[in-house]
């Protein structure tokens, strides 16, 4: 057996996932950039309708994986299949159609209302003639409704609040209706009510559309809360992967940041949580 197959049946025997219902397979994938190599002979699995979480240090490889699932960076090792096909040999609208993105930093040239920035989200499904058409507005309309942003449709981007924003890019991505959506780091610079606003609504998303969401974030106790599975890399090789019980340890997170971390049982989730020293500690 070749080398990255055993890692690939390695994985698949440790990674918890069950069934043949595979949507996203990374086999043994290498890139980077330049000359520096940031992923390293990295193999997952992600299974539709998950809900995922991706941790790990800053240079872990996270953004770089999201980058190389979607095809904006090149590999120099290994394969990404989507739903049984080489991701090479997707078309970039049809993976427009598959795959929806949610970069940690959004900047728009103009100041578009909430309506016409989610409409843009449609843009893989516009007709010949470059026009959106009545079903796309209808749509947008009712995402708009759904995510409870529609008393915002006529109102600039630039004046709603951070977690308001972030409400509507998940509008935008919700109306491409695809059936993978990847969030870079969706939670930062938000306050902490936003945060859990946020993740209950992509859980929601989950549940309801039956999405493959796989969500970067720092934030290890709402991971732990609300996704199915945790995958942590370090320094561009898989770490641990598996259900929040097993992998939100104090062991692993002291290798994983070198730091004393305390696990206790959320009374409220029933998922494992971090706990911080106190100042009294030495």
């Amino acid at each position: 057996m070749l080398a990255a197959e055993k890692q690939e049946e390695r994985f698949l025997l440790n990674d918890g996932l069950k069934g043949e219902d595979k949507m996203l397979k990374i086999k043994s994938i290498t890139t980077g950039y330049y000359n520096r190599k940031v992923i390293d002979d990295l193999s997952l699995n992600f299974i539709r309708g998950e809900f995922c979480s991706i941790l790990g240090p800053n240079g872990a490889g996270k953004t770089t994986l999201l980058k190389a699932i979607i095809g904006f960076l090149p590999l120099s090792g290994g394969e990404i299949e989507i739903k049984g096909k080489n991701l090479k040999d997707w078309t970039r609208k049809d993976l427009a159609r598959l795959i929806s993105l949610i970069p940690q930093e959004i900047n728009y040239q103009f100041d578009y209302t909430v309506r016409e920035l989610v409409l843009m989200g449609r843009y893989p499904y516009i007709n010949y003639w470059q026009t959106y058409s009545v079903q796309d507005r209808r749509e947008v309309d009712k995402t708009l409704e759904e995510l409870h942003l529609s008393e915002f449709r006529d109102k600039p981007y630039s004046q709603l609040s951070g977690g308001e924003k972030q409400r509507v890019n998940i509008a935008r991505a919700l109306v491409q209706n695809t059936e993978i959506i990847l969030l870079d780091e969706a939670l930062v610079h938000l306050d902490i009510n936003h945060q859990l606003d946020i993740i209950k609504l992509l859980s929601e998303i989950n549940r309801s559309h039956k999405k493959l969401i796989i969500l970067i974030s720092h934030n290890i106790n709402l991971s732990a809360d609300y996704c199915d599975r945790i995958i942590v890399l370090k320094d561009g090789r898989l770490f641990a992967a598996g259900e929040p019980e097993k992998v939100v340890t104090s062991t692993n997170f002291k290798k994983l940041y070198g730091t004393e971390l305390k696990v206790f049982q959320n009374p409220y989730s029933g998922k494992p949580n971090i706990f911080y020293p106190g100042s009294g500690q030495k």
